[in-house]
């Protein structure tokens, strides 16, 4: 067959891989959206602190992760510790994920289940991190509690 000319069916069915890849990519920008503004307009992005008032383990990561990105390093480990582990971590994950969702398949990586099983473990221990530092932070250490704003107090 020569490069470039196929019998229609193949040119349709490559056509409607890109219209499901653009969806995709739509689906993922309307997920952010909210979540962007939110940030950008102070709001608590965090559903415990918003609701409870109380922060939650990973309360202060978006604050920490803005203030890493403004330069502010030490701002940043105010606001959470483990924020040079997490950031990279999350951004690494969601940008895999979401690159492998907008393709529509699997990544060679993605379907080995001796990749899978590290992925848990290394989710596993990063979780444990989070709730370790959490409950250290209740004891006054790495600067106490994160300080959180609830959504109520927006509203008075």
């Amino acid at each position: 067959m020569i490069a470039g000319v196929g019998n229609g069916h193949e040119m349709a069915s490559d056509g409607s891989a890109r219209l499901g890849q653009l969806k995709r990519a739509g689906a993922i920008t309307l997920i952010l959206t909210p979540i962007i503004a939110a940030v950008s307009l102070g709001l608590p992005a965090c559903p415990a602190a918003a609701l409870l008032g109380i922060p939650c383990p990973g309360c202060g990561l978006t604050r920490a992760s803005l203030a890493t990105f403004r330069g502010d390093f030490g701002e940043a480990l105010a606001f959470h510790p483990l924020v040079w582990i997490v950031l990279p971590t999350l951004a690494y994950t969601l940008g895999v994920g979401a690159f492998a969702y907008v393709r529509g398949g699997q990544t060679r990586a993605e379907r080995s289940s001796q990749n899978d099983r590290r992925v848990t473990w290394a989710a596993a221990a990063l979780f444990v991190l989070l709730v370790g530092v959490w409950a250290a932070r209740f004891f006054g250490l790495f600067g106490g509690p994160a300080p959180v704003e609830s959504f109520w107090q927006h509203v008075h």
